[in-house]
This record gives C-alpha cells, structure tokens and sequence, in this order.
C-alpha cells in the first residue's frame, strides 16, 4: 500500500530516528526498520484490522502477561516475548488518520527469520516455540480478548465466501478457475469439523495466535533455538488445531507457498514428525483427546482453508493478500490445493505418529 506521508515525522512520535528503512516481506501490514536505538515501525493495515485499538488492546495484553511468565520463569522478557513501545504521550499506537496507524516495537537483537530454506532441526524448534507460547497463555483470560478479524478460520464462512464470490465473478475470472472451483467445493464436506467441535464443546477455546508461519518465530542467530513468536495481529479466541494446522500448512510443504511447478509441491511427514515432537514436548498434557486426535487433520483443514481464501480473493480481484505478479493468488490457490490432496494421502500415517 503506497502512503503520501513522511515516515520520519511518523517515527518521531515514538522516538529519534536516524534512519528508516523498508523491512520483512509480510503480506498485510507495511514494515520498516528504524535505527538507534533499533525498532521496527509497522503501518497496520486498517482495511483488513477494522479496529486497531482492539488489536492494540489485544497485543499489550498478551505481550504483558507474556513477560510476567517469562520473568517468572528467569527468562528475558524483552527478548521472549514482543514488547510495545508508546507513544510520546503514553499510548500503544499513533494514528495520523483514519487510514495510517502506527506502531512500535522493541527490535529483538541476534535473532533470525526463516523462510522456505528451512531444516528438520528448525521445524522441531518451531513447534518447541508455538507450544510454549500456547502454553504460557492457557491461564489467560481468553474471553478478554476481541475477534480482530471475525469467524478468522471459521472454514464454512470461508466456504460461503467461495461462493459468494464464484457468484459475483467480480473480475470475470470465474470461466477461467473451473477446476479449481469444482476441487473447493468437492473438498468443503470436511469444512465445518472443527467449528462443530468448538461449538460441541468437545474442542475447548483457547488464546491462538492464527497464523503460525514458520518467518512468525524468531530464532537465535547463533543456536537456532526458539527465540519468540511474533505477528500477534490475529491472537484471538480459538483452538489450537488453527495454530497447529497453520503452522504445518507452509512448513511441511516441499515448495514455496507460490510455486507454480506444482510437481514440486508435496507434503513432507518428516516435518510433521518434527514440529509434531516440539509442539507435544510443551503441550500434549494439555490437550484433549479430540484434540491430539484431529492433529493430522488441523494440517489438511487449514491448507485448504487458505486455499479458498486465495481463490476467493482471485475471484474478488486481489483485494486482501498483497500481489507480486499476475496471477499470483491464483498460484498460491493450486499450490495449495495440491498440497491437501496429499497430505490427505498421508494423514493415517500422521496420526500413528502422533501416538508414538
């Protein structure tokens, strides 16, 4: 999203800046890199977080129940956890207008992202890292926090989406998607399992992050251990099958989220194995049965999940998730669809893993 603004001026609410430059290749909000002392600057993206102050209100909370933990437990808070850095006059963000929101966070030293390049060891130490951010927070009050993105992964409302949009053909791309509209809507049977268990009570609610990309850890740039999650946007009610399922949907992928050589695109167990350890390391005396049970199928749920989102914002001509090429969401839609046919084909063999 382009921005007329001065970002020094914008900077200056915080802090003294002495440079600002463009940082990270996230797809919702605009990020940049402030030096001395170093923090990074996000715009949030106020047509997709309809109320930042909600979404701020969420972060301070969980940020600031996350230091406690931490400190607690003889950890280091402001390396741990993500910390929000104020306004001159003491508030969690700055709105220049109605359309650029600002907020600061504490840059968190001698650490790394991880992107497609990532290894057995790194997916173990991701789910190390997810766990135990899910673990700190299962005293937290959840129902203290706002949805900032309603029904988030509520996958029927997602498959209503999809036909909404097959529907409106807003871009008149719908002649040209036959095939992967008719995979979509053959696959939707399984849709509503887990929302159906939450409203059963049969899967409980719990404080979720929602967006458990492996690049949202950050790991220690010398020992490549877990350092602290971030991109906490979407932390809201939910269940963990969303974080768990989220998170294996990229990592346990063989390619990139765009690759377009879908021979390229398959679904490695071994990662599944290795996120699986780490994450039950911290968590499995936590989880319910259902929960531990429906592990493989959080993985095929969420992929296909952000399947039709992709082809639902294609269809809507590219209005939500940030574009690099023609086509692109198009891309990521196959890609996806390919990667739940087989992770379908191997879900028994993920769930004997699971009760090793």
């Amino acid at each position: 999203m382009n921005i007329s603004i001065n970002l020094n001026e914008i900077v200056n609410k915080f802090l003294v800046p002495t440079s600002i430059v463009p940082y990270g290749n996230g797809h919702i909000n605009d990020t940049y890199c402030v030096e001395s002392p170093r923090c990074i600057l996000q715009r949030i993206n106020t047509s997709i977080f309809k109320n930042p102050d909600e979404l701020m209100e969420n972060i301070e909370n969980v940020t600031a129940f996350l230091g406690k933990k931490i400190l607690a437990a003889g950890g280091d808070p402001e390396r741990e956890t993500l910390t929000v850095i104020k306004t001159l006059d003491g508030k969690n963000c700055y709105k220049h207008d109605e359309n650029n929101v600002f907020r600061m966070y504490r840059f968190i030293e001698h650490t790394k992202s991880i992107e497609n390049d990532k290894t057995y060891e790194d997916l173990y130490q991701a789910g190390l890292g997810f766990g135990r951010f899910q673990k700190m927070l299962s005293d937290f009050p959840v129902e203290i926090l706002h949805e900032t993105i309603p029904d988030f992964h509520n996958t029927p409302k997602r498959v209503e989406a999809l036909k909404l949009a097959i529907e409106e053909n807003r871009a008149g791309r719908k002649e040209s998607v036959q095939e992967e509209i008719k995979f979509a809507l053959e696959q939707a049977e399984f849709a509503g399992k887990v929302v159906e268990g939450i409203e059963a009570g049969k899967i409980p609610m719990r404080v979720t992050h929602n967006d458990t990309k492996i690049n949202n850890i950050l790991f220690d740039e010398v020992t490549g251990e877990a350092v602290c999650v971030i991109d906490l946007d979407t932390v809201m009610p939910g269940s963990m099958l969303y974080d768990f399922g989220d998170a294996l949907r990229i990592g346990g992928s063989t390619a990139a989220e765009d690759e377009t050589d879908l021979s390229k695109v398959s679904f490695d167990i071994k990662t599944f194995e290795s996120f699986a350890k780490g994450y039950l390391t911290e968590m499995k005396d936590s989880l319910t049965e259902e929960e531990l049970k429906l592990l493989p199928f959080s993985v095929k749920l969420l992929t296909y999940e952000c399947g039709i989102r992709f082809l639902t914002d294609y269809l809507n001509g590219d209005t939500y998730f940030k574009i690099h090429r023609e086509h692109h969401n198009l891309d990521r839609a196959r890609n996806q669809f390919k990667l739940v046919a087989d992770i379908a084909a191997k879900e028994e063999e993920m769930l004997k893993l699971c009760s090793e």
